[in-house]
Parts: C-alpha cells; sequence; structure tokens
C-alpha cells in the first residue's frame, strides 16, 4: 500500500494567561474562526474550535508530519496577535504556558463534538466523561 493513512483526532486546551475571563461574547466568534484559518493553513483539519471567556479548545484532526507542539505554538503565538493588534482587550492578551491535549478515539469523536457544540447540560457532559474513561 502506498502512501500513508492515518485517523488522528485531537483536542488541544489553552487558558488565558492568569486564567482571566478576556474573551469576549462580540470578538470569540472571530478569534474561533482565526484560530480556525491557522490550523486549515497548518495543514490540518479543524473539526471544531470553541471554548469559554478563559480558555480555547480545538478539535483537530492531526496529519502524523505535524507535532502537536508546534500546532499548538503557531495558534497562540498567531491568536494572541490577532487579538492584541485589534485591541479587542484594553490591555495586551497572552497565553498561559502549556497547554493539554487529548487523543479522541473515532468511536467516541460524533458524541463528542455533539456534546460540545451544544453544551445541553452537566450531565452529558459526565456521560461523556464516563465514556472516555470507559474506554
Amino acid at each position: 500500500m502506498s502512501g500513508t493513512f492515518s485517523q488522528i483526532y485531537i483536542q488541544i486546551v489553552f487558558t488565558v494567561k492568569g486564567r482571566e475571563n478576556l474573551i469576549g461574547d462580540r470578538w470569540k466568534t472571530d478569534l474561533h474562526k482565526y484560530i480556525t484559518g491557522i490550523i486549515k493553513g497548518k495543514g490540518q483539519k479543524p473539526i471544531i474550535v470553541n471554548g469559554m471567556p478563559d480558555h480555547i479548545h480545538a478539535f483537530v484532526g492531526m496529519r502524523p508530519a505535524m507535532s502537536i507542539s508546534d500546532l499548538v505554538r503557531d495558534i497562540k503565538n498567531n491568536s494572541s496577535n490577532f487579538i492584541n493588534d485589534r485591541k479587542f482587550v484594553k490591555r495586551r492578551v497572552a497565553w498561559q504556558e502549556g497547554y493539554a491535549h487529548f487523543l479522541i478515539h473515532i468511536r467516541i469523536l460524533r458524541e463528542y463534538t455533539t456534546i460540545f457544540l451544544t453544551r445541553k447540560n452537566i450531565t452529558d457532559q459526565k456521560r461523556l466523561k464516563k465514556s472516555i474513561l470507559d474506554f
């Protein structure tokens, strides 16, 4: 068989420095779209980019040629410049050092993304956590 086939799905989570609630409702969609563009520009597959006022979640289909740390570095660097250049916040915004990433098995990917998109309720989130841990 020629070529390479892979299905690597990860969730990346990183936070605003100091866990401050700085990601505003007015511009969070623009930020999520911008991060989606960074992921695409790096040749990866953005599945969902979302978050809360103090952190970002990115679900990504990774190609094996790029390291997760390189992708996260580029996302954090470019997105903080995006926020600061547009002066969405009155002071400089930076991301906290480090990040978390989790491998998402294809068997639970649909459920994982559905719950994340809808954020229905805590019961769904607990059920998802249980399905991940039981896997």
